[in-house]
């Protein structure tokens, strides 16, 4: 059994070793979808994602059932054994059948030999993505056996010859006009078939007759309770409750991580799932199944009656070897919803035949392409941006990102070490075991140093990145895509230019802080550090500024978790002085906000150490806000919006993790307070997320992705002004004047220039 399995899972192997063409193929496909992609991808997705918004906003305690959920299945998955045995023996104790099957080709040799033993002709088979996974279809069709999707897109993607793009949606990327092309191709028919309605009718009619004279029925299972061997099947067509009731044999596939305890417990993911998925309070049809099902024989018109048989084929399929990793344990707490997917802007773009596996998409589908198959099958997880906007829309609270940054590691360390990623690694004192490393992954993911002997010779390191064939070297050794350009190293660091300038001596502050100097600040835009000098001294605050250290978040994003953990422990203990000495700590930079407030808990040892670091860290704005209401003041009264450099009108876009950890809210409130006219950005992210959109290997998809929100700044500026572009991320600062060709400011610089008296003054 699985269960007997202790190697880590996507442990690297002779077979699982990186190689080009893996890298070509995924490149491959992420070109294919840009250039022949329907915008129903886009569209689609990001309607279940709004729809999951407002359904998740109407629950009053979602907070709370996510916690439950979580808890629920974190048993589970700990007692995993204990409740296999248990549903085994209430299932045979009814009259059903359990198989156990250990793999992938023993679940589906078991199945194809129940069809077999019973002369089965045609089986007739609902939704599941688990029977895609052990390629069932395959194993029934060469035994001769007749498969006939029931779902209607499944059965679309079947009479397509295609594989399923969506967990829950599997045709997601068509469009109505695509299937009425399709269906009058195959079927050769001359019915209209113009409308939505007009092709259901049409599937259902081909169906239909599936329904009524097949042999066996199969369907998949959102889960299963040990204590009853209860079944929850949900689904919008009512096909799965055709297939589960109509044929004399029912068989039921599920992976063993579909168990939970108690029946009872399934009203918690019943109200978790549809919300989640779809933006439904509830899917249309929902079916609890406690097998076999009742004698007397069902019998169908013209059929002979026949005793009912229930077999349900349990799963493990590298799940028990899931269950024994510490970090991919988290993967089989998936109840499979699709809010990881709908929720990344990369998936919207391309969709899951680019961002995707042999079964698996998305977010999640990385771990469980690995988890199930082997390392290389997890490739794509390279989409995945760490942006982190799934992580509070999972209701089980995954950690997706974490996942894929482990995912990363170990396709790194699978890898065979290069010269240049080692000399590389050796200059920036990283992690030596990070060296098998892609040399790309070294340089993005230890930025600094390169950041810091670039800002020594600032202006010569800036004439040269600025020419052909600098740009043409880098992309050919590291991969920075010479359509892009690294942003200048400021003439003098936020670190210098605070040791130059006045400190203000406050005897009665209002708060004490202290400046994160983060990388991207102190080398690339001090002035975003100046002014928040500015703006919190002026609102009495005595702050200082640190020394500039890389947090980790670079080399966190490309996976180099070695590196990452060290250069988080050392910023971490640099700031642990100034939070014991009673000061909060301020970060401009919004990734690097979230590795202490997010990420840090996986990098920092135990002993409280991240929870002191998370409750004193703040972003700008949102640190201004709270000393606005322990001062009682409006803001009006510190800041005079008429003053304003860029006038009244702005539009903002916050950075895809502000909003993640909490602290978006808090700068379009204020600056609605203060006076501006303020359009939002709604894109889950802008596309360039940190070093993705720098290279090579991502730019179009990239530029693609930030389309959405190039657009919405020129609907708000349709018949009237231009508004001044405002965003939190150095990043995101970067995609919209790559986007725009304008000038992109950081809220903070905005209240800098309109303080209501000079800053001058109050020093």
């Amino acid at each position: 059994m699985g269960s007997e399995v202790t190697t880590p899972v996507g442990a690297p192997s002779p077979r699982s070793v990186a190689n080009k063409s893996d890298k070509q193929k995924l490149l491959l496909a992420i070109r294919m979808a840009l250039d022949t992609q329907s915008p129903a991808i886009r569209r689609n997705t990001q309607t279940f994602n709004r729809n999951r918004y407002k359904a998740t906003g109407a629950l009053a305690d979602y907070e709370a059932l996510k916690d439950e959920a979580r808890r629920i299945k974190e048993s589970a998955i700990a007692r995993l054994p204990e409740l296999i045995a248990q549903i085994r023996e209430v299932v045979q104790a009814r009259g059903g059948h359990v198989y156990l099957a250990g793999t992938a080709k023993e679940a589906s040799d078991y199945i194809r030999d129940t069809c077999l033993r019973h002369g089965a002709r045609l089986v007739v088979k609902g939704k599941s993505i688990t029977s895609e996974e052990i390629r069932l279809n395959h194993v029934l069709e060469a035994a001769g056996i007749e498969v006939a999707e029931s779902d209607l897109a499944e059965f679309i993607l079947q009479v397509a010859d295609e594989q399923p793009s969506h967990i829950i949606a599997p045709a997601v990327h068509y469009s109505r006009e695509r299937i009425t092309e399709l269906f009058k191709r195959e079927f050769n028919t001359d019915l209209p078939l113009d409308t939505g309605e007009e092709l259901t009718k049409f599937a259902r009619k081909i169906l239909r007759q599936k329904f009524l004279h097949a042999d066996i029925g199969i369907t998949g299972v959102n889960l299963l309770a040990a204590d009853t061997g209860t079944m929850m099947l949900v689904e919008s067509e009512g096909n799965i409750r055709m297939t589960s009731l109509l044929p004399p044999v029912h068989i039921a596939i599920a992976g063993v991580e579909k168990i939970i305890p108690a029946r009872r417990q399934m009203a918690i993911f019943l109200e978790l799932l549809a919300a989640s998925a779809t933006g439904q309070k509830l899917t249309s049809y929902t079916s609890f199944l406690s097998p076999p099902l009742d004698d007397p024989p069902f019998a169908l018109p013209g059929k002979d009656p026949q005793k009912r048989e229930f077999h349900l084929v349990l799963i493990d399929h590298g799940r028990m070897r899931m269950r024994d990793d510490r970090v991919f344990r988290e993967t089989l707490y998936c109840i499979r919803c699709s809010a990881c997917l709908n929720s990344c802007a990369n998936f919207e773009t391309v969709g899951g035949h680019a961002f995707g596996g042999e079964t698996y998409s998305g977010g999640i589908g990385g771990a469980w392409e690995a988890g199930t198959g082997r390392l290389e099958n997890a490739r794509f997880s390279e989409l995945c941006t760490g942006c982190s906007r799934c992580v509070n829309q999972c209701p089980v609270r995954i950690d997706v990102p974490w996942l894929n940054e482990n995912l990363r590691d170990r396709l790194n360390q699978a890898g065979e070490p290069s010269l240049l990623a080692g000399t590389l690694t050796s200059l920036c004192s990283a992690a030596e075991r990070d060296a098998r490393a892609p040399a790309a992954k070294v340089f993005f993911g230890n930025y600094h140093w390169f950041a810091e002997w670039g800002s020594r010779f600032s202006t010569l390191t800036n004439a040269i990145n600025n020419t052909e064939l600098a740009r043409a070297v880098m992309e050919r050794c590291v991969g920075l895509d010479r359509r892009r350009r690294l942003p200048a190293f400021a003439k003098r660091t936020l670190v210098e230019a605070a040791k130059r300038g006045k400190t203000p001596d406050i005897r009665e502050p209002a708060a004490r802080a202290v400046l994160f100097a983060d990388v991207f600040t102190n080398y690339g835009l001090p002035e975003r550090g100046l002014a928040t000098l500015r703006v919190l001294r002026a609102m009495n605050v005595d702050v200082i500024v640190s020394e500039s250290l890389p947090e980790g978040r670079a080399a966190l994003s490309q996976g180099l978790i070695d590196t990452a953990t060290e250069y988080m422990r050392k910023a971490a203990a640099h700031l642990e002085y100034s939070v014991r000495e009673g000061r909060d700590v301020i970060v401009v930079e919004p990734s690097s906000l979230a590795m202490f407030r997010r990420d840090a808990r996986h990098l920092l040892d135990d002993g409280g150490q991240f929870e002191r670091l998370r409750a004193a860290t703040f972003e700008p704005l949102e640190y201004v806000s709270r000393i606005l209401q322990k001062s009682h003041l409006h803001p009006r009264e510190i800041f005079d919006v008429s003053r304003s450099p860029v006038g009244l009108q702005l539009f903002y876009h916050s950075h895809c993790q502000q909003k993640t950890i909490g602290c978006a809210i808090q700068t379009e409130t204020l600056l609605c307070e203060i006076g501006f006219d303020l359009v939002t950005s709604s894109v889950e992210c802008c596309g360039m997320a940190g070093s993705f959109g720098y290279k090579k290997d991502f730019y179009e998809l990239s530029m693609a992705v930030g389309e959405d929100l190039f657009q919405q700044v020129r609907r708000a500026e349709e018949g009237g002004e231009p508004r001044a572009l405002v965003a939190s991320g150095t990043s995101c600062t970067e995609q919209l004047h790559a986007g725009m060709n304008r000038k992109v400011f950081h809220p903070i610089e905005l209240l800098a220039a309109i303080l209501r008296e000079p800053p001058s003054s109050r020093q």
